[in-house]
Order: structure tokens, then sequence, then C-alpha cells
């Protein structure tokens, strides 16, 4: 399973705006600035986490982006799955039931819906928050004499 510039810039994206939540609406062009990716590419991923409600938006002089939640409340994994769809490692793992005719007999299924169950659990434990208070102590243990 590799995770796409797609899922891996809309997470740097929403850690953005968690880290400068207290400045209000953001502008597009700041997070990209701040984060070196390209803002254009920013404006692609922005309709597929306002479909899903994450973000509100504010048009116009002092427009930009919000969080619509607290960061505690967005799930590592639900960000993934939103622009990459499934994290399953192979097909069959994330069907229920599983549509493969082999299914009954493959000696590797169960292997990948282990799989499958740890990368979504891994993934689900972590929340943009957990991610920040992290990036937090990092920096305060990361010090120069």
């Amino acid at each position: 399973m590799k995770i796409s510039t797609k899922g891996r810039y809309a997470l740097r994206m929403l850690l953005d705006l968690a880290e400068h939540r207290a400045e209000g609406y953001i502008a597009l062009k700041d997070i990209a600035k701040r984060q070196d990716i390209s803002k254009k590419y920013l404006e692609q991923i922005v309709p597929v986490l306002n479909k899903s409600e994450i973000l509100k938006t504010n048009r116009g002089y002092q427009g930009g982006y919000m969080l619509a939640k607290d960061p505690a409340q967005y799930r590592v994994g639900d960000i993934l799955r939103l622009t990459e769809g499934s994290l399953a490692p192979v097909a069959c793992a994330g069907e229920k039931p599983v549509d493969c005719p082999r299914s009954a007999d493959c000696p590797t299924l169960p292997v990948w819906q282990g799989l499958y169950r740890v990368i979504c659990e891994y993934l689900d434990a972590i929340t943009l928050q957990d991610i920040l208070d992290s990036h937090i102590k990092q920096g305060a243990d990361n010090y120069v004499i």
C-alpha cells in the first residue's frame, strides 16, 4: 500500500489548519507557502474535503478555510479514506462479503485481512491533535546548547 501525494498533502493541509486555527480562516496561498505545496494542487484537494464537511469556508476578503471541528475529532484513517479510497492492501481484504471466487480456498486471504485490520486500527487511533502534540513535544525536546 502506498499513500498518494493527494493523501499526504491533504493531511498536511489539515494539520496546518489545526496548527493555525486560532488565526481564523486561513488563505490557501498561506497554507501552500508554509507547506511548500502548489496552491493549484491544494485547490484540487479542497473539494474532496468540502464534500465531507471537514472544512468551513469563507469567501472574499479575509476568506479562506478552517477546520469544522476540533483537531481531536479528525482521525488520520478517515482523512486517508476520503482521499485514497480503501486502505486495503488488496481489493478482496476490504470487501464484505469477499467477492472473489477463490475466497473460500484462498490461504492468503486471512493475511491480507489481518494487515488491513492493523492498518485501520493504527490510522484510526491517530488524530490531528495527536500529531500536533507529538510535533510540539519533539520541538521541546530539540534544543542546542
